[in-house]
Parts: structure tokens; sequence; C-alpha cells
């Protein structure tokens, strides 16, 4: 299946979606390759035009921008963190599975971190747009696609569903939150 319908489908129907994902063998390399590399490339190539050209919205009008270099840095940063993260993310999801009564299995766990990302990643477009920039709160769609993906690829019971995918958020906030803070410290405000 091609990128573009993929992510049309895992966005607008995500029960039927999660069925087919769960079947569909490959790699990790594959997955990486064919899904992941290109939509975390979003964010942080939205940030370089944001933050180089278009530039950083000020209180009492006009805005900031930061070197052509500095945003590189940043976009660089955040692209390899989250990377890293979603990987990160899709261990602590395959290790949290027998505490909610579903299966180990770490290809599968990183296809639900890598899908249940797809709105967060996709949202990040809307930072271009400085007047549409509050559309990123799209991004919480992510919650209810890995509600979703949990049972159908972890096999966790419907019951287990809501405390897994409550687990999954703390510690997607903490993996997350620390790639943000990180990805920070390559800005230079000068």
């Amino acid at each position: 299946m091609n990128l573009i319908e993929r992510v049309k489908k895992i966005l607008l129907q995500p029960a039927e979606e999660w069925a087919v994902i769960d079947k569909e063998p490959g790699t990790t390399a594959d997955l990486y390759k064919s899904y992941i590399m290109p939509l975390a490339a979003i964010g942080p190539i939205a940030s370089i035009i944001v933050l180089s050209i278009v530039g950083i919205g000020l209180p009492m009008g006009g805005s900031y921008r930061i070197s052509l270099i500095s945003a590189i840095g940043h976009a660089v940063t955040t692209y390899v963190l989250a990377l890293v993260g979603t990987y990160v993310l899709a261990l602590i999801i395959d290790w949290l599975a027998p505490t909610f009564l579903a299966v180990k299995n770490d290809f599968q766990a990183l296809k639900v971190a890598a899908y249940a990302s797809t709105a967060a990643w996709v949202a990040g477009i809307f930072s271009l747009i400085p007047a549409l920039a509050i559309l990123q709160i799209l991004a919480l769609y992510s919650v209810y696609l890995l509600y979703l993906g949990l049972p159908a690829l972890m096999k966790a019971p419907q019951e287990k569903a809501l405390p897994y995918t409550g687990v999954v958020i703390i510690a997607a906030i903490v993996v997350f939150g620390v790639i943000g803070a990180l990805s920070s410290c390559f800005i230079a405000y000068r």
C-alpha cells in the first residue's frame, strides 16, 4: 500500500485499517523507510520554514526569525529523536503487553507506535500557517488511534485497552517531552 493511501485509511477508517495492518508482514527497516521516516519529517521540515523564513510571532506584533543553520540543527535533532522515540515507544508498548494481558510482539508494537502517531505527524503541517497552528490539536486523534491499535495488534482484551492506552500515553508524554527538551537545546536565539 502506498503512503498516502495508508495515511488516509488510518485517519478515516482506523478500525478497518488496523485489521489490515495486523496481518501485514514486514521488517523494522521496511516500516521505517516506507512510513515512519517520511511522516516523521513533516514537523521538522515545517519547523525549518516557520523558524527561519516565516518567523515566530511576537505578542506586540511582528515576528522573530532564527538563523537557517540553527533551524536546520533543531529540525535534524528533532527528526532523529522522533525516529528514536518511536522505537522507544514501541519497546514500552511491547514491555507493557503482559501487564495488560496482551501478546508481546516487538514488530506489532512498532506498528502500533508508528501508525498511531500518524495524526500527530500529519498535524505538524499546520504549523506552516500561523492562523492554522491551533489545528495541531488534531494530533490528539493519535490517542484514539492508539486506543484502537492496542487491542487489534497487541491482542489486548477490550476491557484492558483503556488502561493500556493510558499508561502508554503517559510513557509517550515522558519520551516526547524529553525529545522536545533535547531538541530545543539546538536553537540559537541570536
